[in-house]
């Protein structure tokens, strides 16, 4: 450290921008917001004297109706040439919501969902700055996340069935998944309720719950 002024140093901006990631019917989707360069995740300059945490809540609440919400850090992306228009460095957030978090935002026409299959990587929607490499890092953790936990982010109602956790992993993976290794992997973290189904929809099945500690995002 040097005794010579702050100002004597080139200093970058700084922004965030959040990765925000639901499951529909359609399967895992994006949450992206129109800017004037297109779609691209919900993002904002970090005013000054405000907190990272704070500019990230005012952005999803501004940008995409988005609140209520804790998103986790994810990275720093600072490659001075991320953003064409200058020196930004970004902290990326990252979260994984149920769909009635986003359905104001929704209605309001503030957000469009995309699936993840259909953004750009090597072709689809085409997100600006370096988004891409953020979603495709924040994609990697939700997925890793659902690979090793039941519902790292508690998208399910308190009690569920193996087979609604089966469908809620295919959506987040991408892919059907072998039932028996799956199941076998999932029980360890799970508690048995002694409740089941109401059978409307086949024979009743057996209701678990995760136990509290269990919602791990630690990758």
């Amino acid at each position: 450290m040097t005794g010579a002024p702050l100002t004597d140093f080139p200093r970058p901006s700084l922004a965030v921008d959040t990765a925000t990631f639901t499951v529909t019917d359609r399967g895992l989707e994006i949450v992206l917001v129109t800017e004037d360069v297109g779609l691209a995740l919900p993002g904002t300059f970090v005013h000054e004297r405000e907190r990272l945490h704070d500019a990230v809540l005012r952005s999803l609440r501004t940008k995409a109706g988005i609140t209520g919400r804790e998103p986790e850090q994810l990275q720093v992306f600072d490659d001075p040439d991320r953003d064409p228009r200058g020196w930004v460095v970004t902290v990326a957030h990252l979260d994984v919501v149920p769909g009635s978090v986003v359905a104001e935002g929704l209605q309001g026409g503030s957000i469009t969902l995309v699936p993840v299959g259909d953004v750009e990587v090597d072709g689809g929607v085409r997100l600006p700055y370096d988004h891409p490499r953020v979603f495709v890092e924040a994609l990697r953790r939700v997925r890793a996340a659902y690979a090793e936990y039941p519902d790292p982010w508690g998208l399910l109602p308190e009690t569920f069935s193996l087979g609604d956790l089966q469908t809620l992993h295919e959506s987040v993976a991408g892919t059907e998944l072998p039932r028996d290794t799956f199941r076998r992997g999932m029980k360890r973290y799970l508690e048995a309720t002694g409740d089941f189904t109401d059978g409307r929809r086949g024979r009743p099945s057996r209701l678990y719950r995760n136990p509290p500690g269990r919602h791990s995002r630690q990758q």
